[in-house]
């Protein structure tokens, strides 16, 4: 992997990262294809879109279709057809999401399957050989992920200190150096001295790049915000020169919120997501609830000036009759959504670039909030990245959680 930083705006940064399927270009939204696929996308509908990286999982890529057949036919890029670049998670993650069927030992976590009730024992050394396989251009190690919300202050302690002792049993493990990039991700969960051991620790191992781990999972976004700060901070933050990953945020906000601070690649199920559930990503007001009724005699695009599929043939009328109800809906949704992701990200970049940045949150604040209340979370991270926007709004929406303002 090379990095290197074109520019900077405050704290917000763009730069480049060179990967062995082609560039990527910073701030990046990474679109997320847990089972080899996008949900509703086929592979060169996405590449059309313009993503430059994608995510796989590691745990259900390795219970189905198995890493047995990613060894016959050279990897994920080949069985899936996706010629660019990919980054595979380590399976982390289903620490928390499958808890009730996890048993953790300082071997490893073993999962039951959801699919078949049978065991499957993820070790630091299993989760590398799978990613070994699978072949992506970036690796992640396994983490002992707890959930962002518990309260247990030995078992937190516990988990950020076995994270270090894994990322070595990650490295040593690791049979393709030369050719998939390992990032290390820094736990220590809400607790600032955590967090201080975890970077100091990951950062002494050198990696290529890393990522902010452990939170996205239901925790104060009050609380989030200064986790994310103190990993970007030039004082013990992570280092200048290595590309910066969050890990599990997607909602427009956040992304705009967290390159402010520093960050540079996220991923999200939600604009795919959403998108099943017949909502759409725009500008003003966030969101379109497609399927409500003032929708149904409505004949504008989803969003003017949007060149997806979706906006530039069909309306917002012909949306609302097919959305949630034929696959065709929320695959046409899933290519907007993304679109608006890539998008959104391709102009924080041409900001920073200008040295403009401060400006565009400015007006991107004005235009997403269309008028409400705006949470004081956001407001004080970017006062906390140096953009001042307390009277751009009304900000008075208290007590957010990472889990975001879902749309039911």
């Amino acid at each position: 992997l090379g990095f290197k930083v074109d520019g900077q705006c405050g704290r917000a940064r763009a730069g480049i990262m060179r990967l062995p399927h082609g560039l990527v270009h910073t701030p990046v939204f990474m679109p997320v294809g847990t089972q080899g696929t996008i949900k509703g996308l086929t592979s060169e509908q996405v590449q059309a879109l313009g993503a430059e990286i994608i995510l796989g999982n590691t745990y259900h890529l390795a219970n189905r279709p198995g890493t047995e057949v990613f060894d016959e036919i050279g990897g994920l890029h080949k069985f899936e057809a996706w010629p660019r670049n990919l980054l595979t998670d380590s399976g982390g993650y289903q620490m928390v999401s499958l808890c009730k069927l996890a048993v953790f030992t300082e071997e490893g976590v073993e999962f039951e399957n959801p699919h078949d009730q049978s065991r499957m024992l993820l070790t630091p050394e299993k989760s590398i050989q799978y990613q070994n396989s699978i072949g992506a251009d970036i690796i992640m190690a396994l983490d002992d992920v707890v959930s962002s919300t518990l309260i247990d202050d030995a078992r937190i302690e516990l988990a950020t200190h076995r994270t270090h002792r894994w990322i070595d049993r990650c490295i040593k493990a690791h049979a393709r150096p030369t050719e998939q990039n390992l990032f290390g991700i820094v736990q220590g969960h809400l607790n600032r001295e955590l967090r201080a051991l975890s970077l100091k620790e990951m950062i002494a191992r050198d990696l290529p790049g890393y990522a902010i781990g452990g939170l996205s999972g239901g925790e104060k976004k009050a609380d989030f915000w200064p986790v994310v700060k103190q990993c970007t901070d030039d004082d013990g933050g992570l280092p200048v020169n290595k590309p910066r990953y969050l890990m599990g945020v997607g909602y427009a906000l956040d992304l705009v919120v967290c390159v402010a601070l520093g960050v540079d690649m996220f991923d999200c199920v939600y604009p795919s997501r959403t998108a099943r559930f017949g909502t759409a990503l725009v500008r003003k007001g966030g969101t379109l609830r497609i399927t409500q009724a003032k929708f149904a005699r409505d004949f504008e695009p989803v969003e003017a000036g949007c060149p997806c599929l979706a906006c530039t043939r069909y309306t917002r009328a012909y949306l609302h009759v097919i959305a949630t109800r034929e696959a065709v809906g929320s695959s046409l949704l899933t290519m907007h959504n993304i679109t608006y992701q890539l998008r959104l990200m391709q102009e924080m970049r041409r900001e920073i670039l200008a040295g403009t940045f401060p400006e565009f949150v400015k007006r991107f604040v004005v235009e997403h909030l269309d008028g409400k209340p705006g949470p004081t979370w956001a407001r004080d991270a970017l006062l906390g990245a140096g953009i001042d926007v307390s009277g751009l709004a009304d900000w008075s929406v208290e007590g957010e959680t990472s889990t975001g303002p879902v749309v039911p």
